[in-house]
């Protein structure tokens, strides 16, 4: 095998010309010929039996060429590629140049080559240092919210209802002293404060709960209401009396009223055993998550800095490779077991192209980050080691998605079902950040 490079007119684009001998081609065609006997047919001869030349000449003598050229062109571009020394990032178009019998078999690749990036000055870069501080009334905020989402009640039997409170309540209505149909519940629980059916999930027309403050349970109340005039045919602008029985009152726990033995039944996953632990687990939580959220911010800067001041041009089959690749994990996060693309498309009222149109600018500046700081990397020596790699890898491990929760599930996870294309990818990418941090 021999090979040529030639520079296309295409910027960062180049075609290797490669050449097979004869008789690598002979032993191509014979590869192909016992790989397809036994599924030919040759009148006077079992399947697998006929010879080569008897099935060229009744077949035609181009028979095998194709699965021959199939043969050779994956070892014989791979060789090339690594002789050539080429930084190739992109798949190889093949296109066939030479397939005669007795003759060399030659094809050509056409790859896009890493771009040269002209950089701007990266030592001494000045950005926004991260502030993630967070105060005392930021975590009492952020407390209430975790109550509102662990909310639990605790009956109370001594006392009357109150602004707050949860009640349980069966009701009757009635028009013109008649009940209707669709007017009656059993054991409802409302929000009195909201005037909504917890139960059921919906809001009841106002004044439903005018009145259930200051009953006890037990207590049996009537409420005059008027439904609107949009309300539905039957039924909008009558005015309805309600017959109500109070069966339960619940008092929502607040943070004055929590216990430590709520917070471990609540949190108890967490392995948060009382309010002091919730508050401080609250408190880390958020401070992390500032921390993260100041990081990229900064981490945003330095690359948009380093865009702006650095030139790289994005080969065309390279944006068009990696648009591919996009689109394949776009897939694979937003589409069901069931949901076609085309599915999602019309669920959507968009078409594919205008949405590679939405990814183009991001992507565009994700490939521009790589070529830059790989280059830098590259420029400042910046390795990556087996141990280094491994926490980053366990980090995306324990990230919470329920995708990746094993070192081999985080590869196929980001290498769309390739494990080996996925820890590739991420070993650049570590590398990338820690190019990043070195700026």
């Amino acid at each position: 095998m021999s090979f040529k490079v030639e520079q296309l007119e295409e910027k960062n684009m180049v075609k290797l010309v490669i050449e097979a001998s004869a008789e690598e081609f002979e032993a191509g065609l014979n590869a192909a010929y016992n790989k397809n006997k036994n599924k030919i047919s040759v009148p006077g001869f079992r399947k697998g039996k006929a010879p080569r030349k008897m099935i060229e000449q009744l077949y035609g003598s181009q028979i095998f060429f194709e699965d021959a050229a199939n043969e050779i062109i994956p070892d014989a571009y791979a060789d090339a590629a690594k002789e050539s020394g080429l930084d190739i990032v992109s798949q190889p178009k093949v296109s066939i140049e030479q397939l005669e019998a007795g003759k060399p078999f030659i094809f050509a690749a056409e790859v896009a080559v890493r771009p040269e990036v002209e950089l701007g000055e990266y030592k001494g870069v000045e950005v926004t240092k991260a502030d993630a501080e967070v105060t005392d009334a930021d975590v009492e905020e952020e407390l209430k919210k975790v109550q509102d989402q662990n909310s639990r009640t605790v009956s109370v039997e001594d006392r009357a209802v109150k602004d707050g409170d949860m009640t349980v309540i069966d009701f009757e209505g009635f028009i013109d002293g008649e009940a209707f149909d669709g007017g009656s519940a059993t054991d409802v629980m409302l929000d009195v404060d909201k005037n909504y059916d917890v139960t059921n999930q919906n809001s009841y027309i106002d004044g439903f709960c005018d009145g259930m403050v200051g009953s006890k349970v037990g207590s049996e109340i009537s409420t005059d209401v008027t439904f609107p005039d949009n309300y539905n045919e039957k039924l909008g602008g009558k005015k309805t009396t309600f017959k109500i029985k109070i069966k339960g009152i619940y008092e929502p726990i607040t943070m004055d009223t929590l216990t430590d033995d709520m917070v471990a039944d609540a949190f108890s996953a967490q392995k948060i055993s009382t309010k002091k632990d919730l508050k401080e687990y609250v408190r880390k939580v958020m401070e992390n998550q500032a921390k993260n959220s100041k990081s990229q911010a900064t981490i945003n800067e330095v690359e948009n800095y380093m865009i702006e001041n650095s030139t790289v041009d994005i080969p065309e089959d390279y944006m068009d490779a990696r648009m591919g690749e996009y689109q394949a994990m776009f897939e694979r996060d937003n589409l069901t077991d069931t949901q076609t693309m085309d599915d999602y498309l019309k669920k959507n009222n968009t078409t594919l192209d205008d949405l590679k149109k939405s990814w183009k600018t991001s992507l565009e500046k994700q490939i521009k980050v790589e070529f830059i700081f790989e280059r830098i990397a590259d420029l400042e020596d910046i390795q990556v080691t087996d141990d280094d790699f491994k926490q980053f890898v366990d980090y995306l491990a324990s990230s919470g998605n329920s995708q990746m929760t094993t070192e081999s599930e985080v590869y196929d996870y980001y290498g769309n079902g390739n494990q080996e294309g996925g820890k590739k990818m991420l070993r650049q990418q570590y590398r990338i950040n820690k190019a990043i941090s070195y700026v």
